[in-house]
This record gives C-alpha cells, structure tokens and sequence, in this order.
C-alpha cells in the first residue's frame, strides 16, 4: 500500500520541482525564439526570461511569484492508496511552507486568505483510471494572470473547424499582452461544456514538441499555432514573431447538437512535474 505520507512527500517534491524548474520543452523553444527574433524589444523580453529561468534554477526559488492555484492530476490504476485526497492536500501544505509557496487561495465572496493554498475544493484534484498498477500525480501550478483569459465557445455544428480558427484568433488578441507571451495553449474541442475546458488544461500536459498522434489534429495545432504568432503581439504584448510558443489540442466525442471549443491560456512559464509512485 502507498502510504498518506508518501503521497505527501511526493506532492510537495514535484510541486517545488515545478515552480523552480522549466520542462526542456518550454526552454527549447524559449531559446529558439531568442536565435530567430529579429524584433530587439522581442529579443531582449525573451533574454529576461530565461535569464530569470536560470537564476530560479541556481537560487531553487520560485521563477514567478505567482505560484498558481493548486491543480492535480492523478492516474490511479490497480494499487491501494491511503487516503489519497488527504494525503495530496497535506503535500501542498508542506510545499507551501517548504518552498515557499504564495498563499493565493481566498473565498471567492469574502476574498479572505484560506491559508497554506488549501481551500473549499481545492486542490483541484482530477482523477482518471487506468489499468496500471501505479500512482502517477502531476503538479500543474495555474497561474492567473494567463487563467483569466480563457475562453468557452458552445459552437454551433455548422461553425465547423472555420468557426473555431475564427473564436481562436479572437481568443489570442482579446488576451493581448496579459497573460505575459509568449504563451502556450491548450485547446479542447468536443465533450461537454465543462469537460472541453478540462480537455483544453490537459493538453498543456503534453510536450510542445510532442505534435497529437491525430493528423488531423496535429495539423491543426500547427495552423493554429500560425494564426497566434501572425497577430504579430509578441513576448509580453509588445510585438514580435511569437506570441505563442506551442498550440496542444484534446479532443473527445461530443453530442449531434454541438460542437464546444475550449482555450486554456497557459504563460511562458508553462509549469508542471509528475511523479509515479508504485507499491514494491
């Protein structure tokens, strides 16, 4: 059985891991953005940034202060956990003291600090099942200064894949400079409401240079991705050749009515870890 305190320790490891350390995904394509920016603001915004990388990496302190609102992604398969959900909050607990971490959870009326990043409901925790005989968790800290710029489209059938370029484009110059491009964006498409929106923050998961095993979806990732840097806004909305690092796509089936399309706004710094824990 994995015990309550593992789980703990493996939260708390993998969330200090994730607001230190940059996946080499993100840092590639941060580093080539530099070499093909002809734009000198661009250019130097984009140095700042991994400049910034490097001295979080060599201090072990966070990049950003805003370390995100708590959001876990389990995989649980064929294995006995002790309670999981108390096991996960006490590891933001002791991430939060440990790293430190920004205390950013409040009530959303009162707006009174809950403390310690616990909350009503959060962490965030999302579950799947799989057949494995493992425990996998990822860490995926949410910045919002890149969450208030997410979109939901209920798009009609006939909108089809023109309608969603259209609410995309849209998307990507409402955000502006806000969410600090280049960014990386998560889409979801199909499911239902609330499912295409979980679909859109999953996709931020998956590497930027890991294209969807979908032709269809790869190749619209990538014209997508087009569409974003063709706006011309640029590292921290003051122009430029990228605005956006990576476009990943999720989809699922939907139903005969609709066609929902979901945008999840991720920032340069594009942070998440994961660990597999196994019973031996």
């Amino acid at each position: 059985m994995i015990t309550q305190q593992q789980v703990a320790d493996a939260v708390c490891q993998i969330y200090k891991e994730a607001v230190i350390i940059l996946p080499d995904d993100i840092k590639d394509a941060l580093n080539n953005a530099y070499e093909s920016e002809q734009n000198d603001i661009a250019k130097l915004n984009i140095k700042s940034i991994l400049d910034n990388i490097q001295i979080a990496e060599e201090k072990s302190i966070p990049m950003c202060q805003d370390t995100g609102l708590p959001i876990i992604f389990v995989k649980i398969g064929n294995i006995q956990v002790e309670n999981l959900e108390q096991g996960i909050i006490n590891g933001v607990k002791k991430a939060t003291e440990e790293v430190p971490l920004r205390t950013n959870v409040v009530d959303p009326l009162t707006r009174k600090n809950t403390g310690n990043n616990i909350g009503k409901s959060i962490p965030q925790i999302n579950v799947e099942l799989t057949d494995k005989q493992e425990l996998e968790l990822t860490v995926f800290p949410k910045g919002f200064g890149s969450e208030n710029n997410n979109k939901l489209a209920m798009l009609l059938p006939g909108e089809g894949v023109d309608g969603l370029k259209k609410f995309f484009k849209e998307s990507i110059i409402s955000a502006g400079g806000k969410p600090c491009p280049p960014t990386v964006i998560g889409v979801g498409i199909g499911g239902s409401s609330d499912m295409v929106m979980k679909l859109a923050k999953k996709a931020l998961l998956r590497p930027i240079n890991e294209p969807n095993s979908d032709p269809r979806l790869s190749n619209l990732e990538e014209e997508l991705l087009t569409i974003a840097n063709d706006t011309g806004i640029g590292p921290m909305g003051l122009g430029g050749k990228t605005t956006t690092l990576g476009v990943n796509i999720e989809l699922a089936d939907t139903h005969t009515a609709g066609l929902p399309v979901g945008i999840c706004v991720q920032c340069w710094a594009a942070r998440h870890a994961s660990i597999t824990l196994k019973d031996e």
